[in-house]
């Protein structure tokens, strides 16, 4: 078999579908051609190889290359002052209603370049990239008005290009509610859906579409206006829902047939069934449950049980998740969640690719695949859920190089 590279001696987590738990290979190999994978499977079944360069990875793991698939990387500024006013005893709500949370960050970003936004992402998708992450989500949301999401959105995309990682970039217009509109949420809706959607689907910067449903973002009925917006515009839709209440925003998702509904800390069986039924992903935030301190812990288990995909995100945002560590959101998921160690690795690989519609290119160890690769340090999987603030990855592969 031809092919450019060959990574051989290696014990494999190749989260395939067809093997059983992480899809554990002992003496395992990887081999690339054009930047996808030829082959990912035993040695002892492996065709034999042309390629100009074989790397013996001397019985290190490689597993996917990490995806993150729920952030909000573009934004200026920073919101360490509304920390200190929760640690004397704020609550999000309140902060946000007295002008800050995403309002705050808003003003910093519409005040910003579209170059400067690129620098100021550039550290934290570093830091993503330096913990094996090959795919990231990015999120608009903090312009709320067309040009400053289009910068945004355009900001998110230029960093593809100066970094070598995927990008897949979500509109996310009904965020929060623009001062120019404080009075009028419907004015706004009409906004995102009559002009900001068609304008940002013919500019094809955007992958999917999202929303807040929540009492302090939008309601029920103004989400399902934007979700058929999207939907008028072939963009797939997704949701922040059950985050601080039930709205039964995991139904309405799970209803246009969304890529993931996020957060879920107070979801309920219905909204479980009914996403269990449109194969909906549930992309879980360990670090915005503990960074807000919330005591409500999303219902893995009633998850499990129905099926229900559960994928995990850093969500990092400046207000609620400043958080760029996709293994420290491992151990946070384990810890707070209760998540096995399997779920965990395939909720930042297998699951991750599936909740931004990518499994069928990404997320697995398989031919024909993305040869998008992490190479670790360690002795079994679990150390990578175990650890706290340590990194044990040796290499990124990144389309085969």
């Amino acid at each position: 078999m031809r092919c450019d590279r060959v990574w051989i001696n290696a014990r494999l987590a190749t989260l395939a579908p067809d093997r059983e738990g992480l899809g554990i290979v002992e003496d395992g190999v990887v081999a690339s051609l054009d930047g996808r994978i030829a082959y990912a499977g035993p040695a002892t079944d492996a065709p034999a190889f042309e390629a100009p360069e074989a790397i013996d990875v001397e019985e290190r793991w490689i597993t996917p290359g990490l995806i993150d698939p729920h952030t909000h990387l573009v934004f200026a500024g920073d919101r360490a002052h509304e920390f200190e006013l929760r640690l004397a005893g704020a609550s999000y709500e309140e902060i946000a209603r007295a002008g800050g949370g995403i309002v705050s960050t808003m003003r910093a970003t519409r005040a910003a370049s579209e170059q400067e936004l690129v620098q100021v992402a550039l550290p934290r998708l570093d830091a993503l990239i330096a913990e094996g992450v090959t795919t990231v989500e990015i999120k608009s949301g903090y312009g709320l008005s067309l040009d400053d999401e289009i910068k945004s959105l355009r900001a998110a995309r230029t960093l593809a290009d100066i970094r070598r990682v995927g990008v897949s970039t979500t509109f996310l217009g009904a965020h929060a509610l623009p001062p120019e509109y404080r009075d009028d949420k419907d004015g706004y809706i009409a906004l995102v859906c009559e002009k900001m959607i068609p304008a940002i689907a013919a500019r094809g910067l955007a992958d999917a579409v999202d929303g807040f449903c929540e009492g302090i973002g939008f309601s029920p009925d103004q989400i399902r206006r934007v979700f058929e917006a999207a939907k008028a515009h072939g963009l797939p839709v997704k949701l922040h829902a059950e985050q601080l209440s039930n709205l039964n925003g995991a139904a309405l998702a799970a209803e246009f047939g969304a890529l993931s509904a996020d957060h879920l800390e107070h979801l309920d069986t219905a909204g479980i069934a009914a996403m269990a039924a449109s194969g909906t992903v549930a992309t879980l935030l360990p670090g915005a449950y503990y960074f807000t301190r919330e005591t409500k812990v999303p219902p893995i288990a009633t998850l499990r049980e129905a099926g229900v995909p559960m994928a995990l995100a850093t969500d990092c945002n400046p207000g609620t998740s400043p958080l760029t560590s996709p293994l420290l959101v491992m151990n946070m998921a384990a810890t707070l969640f209760r998540m096995t160690v399997d779920e965990c690795l395939a909720g930042v690989t297998r699951e991750a690719a599936r909740a931004l519609g990518l499994l069928h290119d990404r997320g697995t160890l398989e031919a024909d695949k993305a040869c998008d690769l992490a190479i670790w340090d360690i002795e079994r999987p679990a150390e990578l859920v175990y650890r706290m603030g340590f990194n044990p990855l040796h290499a990124r592969v990144w389309r085969g190089q």
